[in-house]
């Protein structure tokens, strides 16, 4: 390590295992590994083993806990890893997981297809349900004892819904005990690190898909959670024996990428206003729904993000008018934007939800969660924005001409006989 002082970048330290100088430092990085005994003032967990610890990791963790405020960080194999390596640490079978609707898909699928199996209840709510009307729906689901965690995504993916955090920690405190303290974990992936920081307003954890803004070059695949000291180590602890922990060049990649974060979701946001106020008075879009349009007209929704959030990014949904048929002719007539789940990157992406990241979900809830047939969903990327522009025109004129040709011909009077 000493020679690799001098290098400007942190180097990969491909390795899975770490010498000991003796004997003695080995047991004493063990006992300090599986908590053993606590550690002496100024001591850390020295390398182990790279499923427990790898330079780059380390690295990394400490420069994203400056993005949220943390005090630690566990970085993961993907977003996913770090939800679920969480979810399992911090509920037990006949726990109840309160959380918000909508969420990622593969976040859906883990609590209601997952967890479940493991005897532990789901109990979710509209992401923008009033502070008191939540405290009556746990009230009456008759679960509030078995409460351990909610679990929040704002804004909520496809549809920008927010979450209020500050009333999300007020609701946990009411119905925390002296002996459970209950966890509010927030999935900061479309807004942070860098335009919301939910720690501040009350949350216990954050966490992300790595993958997208902060990885932001559609090139690997990662996760993070971070908090208080005290809960990372449990997170972490389970991470190693379930092994979802991140590569070293995983790692390598994400520290490359946070040289950029900033500049890039700054340049991804100042497009995706032009784009949501093109798209707001385009004649073929019915709805738009990006952070940016909101104003005092829609009251509570205004005031939580004016509140919580420092910009509206650069996620963008929106109702092309028609149905599924009509959102499949915008997405396919597309050129800039590439056809591909995901988020956060460099290049700008379109999806659609009904049939893509939100498919496992049954019709009624995603209806019921302003999933509809004719939902685009946007990830703004760095291209020029007047390019972009003119491919979503297009794009959308092309459903205009599609519903011409389709519409009805006047009725012949052969057809009237």
């Amino acid at each position: 390590m000493p020679l690799s002082e001098g290098a400007i970048k942190c180097p990969i330290f491909q390795t899975s295992t770490f010498v000991f100088r003796t004997a003695e430092e080995g047991k004493a990085h063990f006992e300090l590994a599986y908590g053993l005994r606590d550690p002496n003032p100024g001591e850390e967990m020295g390398l182990i083993y790279s499923r427990l610890n790898n330079p780059d990791l380390e690295v990394l963790e400490e420069r994203l806990t400056l993005w949220d405020g943390a005090e630690a960080c566990a970085s993961f194999d993907s977003g996913m890893s770090a939800i679920s390596t969480t979810l399992f640490e911090f509920l037990r079978p006949g726990d109840v997981l309160l959380h918000s609707n909508p969420l990622y898909g593969g976040t859906m699928h883990l609590i209601s297809g997952i967890l479940t199996q493991f005897g532990i209840e789901a109990l979710g709510f509209n992401a923008e349900m009033e502070e008191n009307d939540l405290v009556a729906l746990i009230e009456r689901s008759g679960k509030k004892d078995r409460l351990a965690m909610i679990f929040l995504e704002t804004p909520g993916n496809p549809t920008n819904c927010l979450t209020d955090l500050t009333a999300m920690r007020r609701i946990a405190d009411l119905f925390s005990t002296p002996e459970k303290r209950i966890i509010v974990a927030v999935d900061n992936t479309y807004l942070g690190p860098v335009f919301q920081h939910p720690l501040q307003f009350g949350a216990d954890l954050v966490l992300y898909s790595a993958t997208k803004y902060i990885g932001g070059h559609s090139d690997v695949i990662a996760g993070a959670c971070l908090g208080s000291a005290a809960l990372i180590h449990r997170v972490k602890t389970l991470r190693t024996f379930l092994g979802t922990m991140a590569g070293p060049w995983t790692a390598w990649l994400l520290l490359r990428s946070l040289e950029t974060l900033k500049l890039r979701m700054e340049q991804q946001t100042e497009n995706a206003w032009v784009i949501a106020r093109y798209l707001a008075q385009h004649p073929k879009v019915e709805r738009v729904h990006y952070l940016g349009l909101l104003d005092e007209s829609d009251g509570r929704r205004y005031e939580i993000y004016k509140r919580q959030c420092l910009s509206p990014g650069a996620m963008v949904a929106f109702e092309v008018k028609g149905g599924e048929k009509e959102a499949f002719v915008f997405l396919n007539h597309l050129h800039i934007p590439k056809l591909a789940v995901s988020l956060g990157s460099t290049e700008s992406l379109a999806q659609h939800p009904a049939t893509m990241t939100h498919a496992g979900i049954p019709p009624q809830e995603r209806a019921s969660m302003g999933i509809t047939p004719n939902l685009v969903r946007l990830s703004i990327g760095i291209e020029n924005v007047e390019d972009l522009i003119w491919d979503i025109g297009q794009a959308l004129d092309a459903v205009e001409e599609v519903n011409a040709h389709a519409a009805p011909r006047p009725a012949l009077i052969m057809d009237l006989l």
